[in-house]
């Protein structure tokens, strides 16, 4: 009969001293948030209800609710995802699929790795110069958008690249043999088997878009627009809009003799909106991953 040894009871012992430790580490990351998440409801609470959604900021913003600015939020990322989505997509396949390795190629993804790198101010800055002033669009969603969408963009061209390059090439060499173009193959092959991933990129694309004050701020953002309530086609793309993230910002430092629960109230709106978003688009994910064949 085999028995254990000295040897491996010691070995044994580091591996579940390495687990315990994992494990704490795991949770000093997870407590914190879940403890700031419950302080936020626990403060936001008197606050929060379905008129609180639907309703507009009254009173010089010290009452109402937060329907123009969630409704902005939801233009300004809807508009950024449309713009940055195919472009970082397409951007990844011409890097990945079809760019030689040469100076070119290294320098191109160089300057996505660079721009990843950009402070958000730097951003609004080039937003304000190139959208509202040079291309004559003015303070209005489509600016802010742009700003938003070339902020973006190396997060969905990096997380592309990743999916596409964990495809096997073997999958490509089969559809060449079988006469398959390389955009055929890229189409019907590459792209339905790294989408999963390209979600991911989509998904840190959303949050940060939703969280982001100082691009908006230059470009796009207004202190206070008066929509009609419950109309959701209130902006438009040339209009000023109200967000979430600088709401917050005006509320929680800019007017006085706020009530207690608004400013939690309304970081509460913007973190679920963000959770809500994510969650589908990790469903979806899961649901995609899990058709895979290989």
């Amino acid at each position: 009969m085999f028995v254990e040894t000295e040897s491996v009871r010691k070995k044994l012992r580091l591996e579940q001293a390495a687990q315990i430790v994992l494990l704490l580490m795991t949770l000093l990351m997870i407590v914190p948030l879940v403890l700031i998440i419950g302080y936020l409801i626990y403060k936001a609470a008197p606050l929060l209800s379905l008129d609180f959604l639907l309703k507009n900021p009254v009173h010089g913003m010290k009452a109402g609710g937060i329907w123009a600015p969630l409704l902005g939020t939801i233009y300004l990322v809807l508009t950024s995802l449309l713009i940055a989505t195919p472009v970082g997509v397409l951007a990844a396949i011409y890097l990945n699929e079809y760019a030689k390795d040469n100076w070119f190629t290294r320098t191109v993804n160089l300057a996505v790795v660079n721009l990843a790198g950009v402070p958000s101010i730097v951003h609004a800055l080039f937003g304000l110069g190139a959208f509202v002033l040079f291309a004559g669009f003015g303070r209005s969603v489509l600016a802010a958008a742009l700003t938003l969408a070339i902020m973006t963009l190396p997060v969905i061209i990096a997380s592309t690249k990743e999916a596409l390059a964990a495809v096997p090439v073997s999958f490509r060499e089969a559809c060449w043999n079988m006469g398959a173009t390389r955009w055929q193959t890229i189409r019907n092959i590459v792209l339905p088997n790294s989408v999963s991933g390209i979600l991911t990129g989509v998904i840190l694309q959303v949050s940060r878009a939703a969280g982001e004050t100082a691009p908006i701020m230059f470009t796009g953002a207004v202190f206070f627009k008066a929509i009609q309530e419950g109309d959701i086609f209130a902006y438009h793309l040339f209009d000023q809009c109200m967000a979430l993230s600088m709401h917050l910002f005006t509320i929680s430092t800019q007017v006085p003799d706020v009530p207690e629960a608004l400013p939690y109230a309304t970081a509460i709106v913007l973190l679920g909106s963000v959770l809500l978003v994510n969650a589908l688009a990790i469903l979806l994910r899961t649901v995609l991953r899990s058709r895979k064949k290989w």
